[in-house]
């Protein structure tokens, strides 16, 4: 999907007030959330590279609890990208 901000998917598909956007940068995928219920995730965090996400996801993995990968799906991401939203 895309909308005047970019290209995005719903990370939590139960939930439309949460979208995850997508871009490549310099040959990499990047992410970046935007929550309508919480505008400090877009202003506070900046794009997020999927080289970052995969370490992150091994510290969570390690605690058990949020897993990245869940939210920050590649596969969804290329096909968005490739497709133009």
């Amino acid at each position: 999907m895309k909308d005047k901000v970019g290209i995005y998917y719903y990370p939590f598909p139960d939930n439309k007030r949460v979208r995850m956007y997508v871009r490549e940068k310099n040959g990499e995928i990047e992410f970046r959330m935007r929550n309508e219920d919480d505008p400090g995730i877009w202003n506070d965090h900046g794009w997020v590279p999927y080289s970052a996400i995969q370490q992150a996801r091994v510290l969570y993995g390690q605690r058990g609890q949020f897993d990245p990968q869940r939210a920050y799906d590649l596969g969804i991401a290329q096909v968005l990208i490739r497709d133009g939203g």
